[in-house]
């Protein structure tokens, strides 16, 4: 087994950050991570890091869905990392 983060970050229209950070904290997944967190950065940026157990990197895991079209700017950006440990 490996560990998988999977960081999905979204960019709200101006002024609406913090409707996306309560939209990303509120989004359930399939089942539960091995840890969850949540970052904001400026220009309304939401970021969200999910860590999971996995067969390979590869594995079919769940993720955040896109918010709705009006309220970011352009769609969501995913990437999949294995963890290598500390």
């Amino acid at each position: 087994m490996t560990v998988v983060a999977l960081m999905w970050e979204a960019r709200a229209v101006q002024d609406r950050g913090a409707e996306l950070l309560e939209w990303a904290r509120a989004q359930q997944l399939g089942r539960e991570p091995l840890r969850r967190e949540t970052f904001r950065a400026s220009g309304d940026r939401v970021l969200v890091i999910t860590w999971w157990e996995a067969a390979d990197m590869a594995a079919d895991l769940p993720e955040l869905p896109e918010p709705a079209a009006d309220l970011i700017t352009r769609p969501v950006h995913r990437w999949r990392f294995e963890s290598l440990g500390g």
